[in-house]
């Protein structure tokens, strides 16, 4: 995930950019909800594309880790972004507390924290050891064979 991070940092960046530098916007609270959507668009596009292209995002390659469906094929458009909005329930359900409970912003860290340790320990629940999401989505992530020489 941490790989993951650092690529996605770029991209977040880069479209943060181009979305600010298209609209003019000079305060990062003016049009906050549609600078969200987009960014949220873009990952959608970065992570669907190189799902079902190859099953595999670059830190995917090197981890020699692939998302395919249940069966073991390829990842079909529709499951990739099944699988990319369930993923979001890592993070958005203690998010979401924030504004409901009013929550403060150390409070929802740790409630953030804590709800993403739970998701990720769940895995030990799912007899195929696989996340939530991907039961959902009805994908799996497999391991790929090193290349031969």
């Amino acid at each position: 995930m941490l790989y993951e991070g650092v690529i996605l940092f770029g991209i977040v960046f880069i479209a943060g950019y181009l979305f600010s530098t298209l609209t003019q916007q000079r305060n990062g609270l003016t049009h906050h909800n549609l600078l969200m959507a987009w960014i949220g668009f873009v990952l959608a596009v970065y992570f669907v594309y190189f799902w079902t292209h190859g099953g595999q995002t670059l830190p995917m390659k090197t981890w020699r880790l692939k998302v395919v469906d249940a069966r073991g094929a390829p990842v079909s458009t529709a499951r990739a972004i099944a699988r990319y909005v369930f993923a979001w329930l890592w993070f958005l359900p203690p998010l979401a507390l924030h504004p409901m409970l009013k929550l403060s912003v150390p409070t929802t860290l740790v409630v953030t924290t804590v709800w993403i340790g739970l998701w990720a320990a769940a895995v030990w629940l799912d007899p195929a050891r696989q996340f939530l999401h991907d039961r959902l989505a009805g994908t799996r992530i497999v391991g790929v064979a090193p290349p031969t020489v």
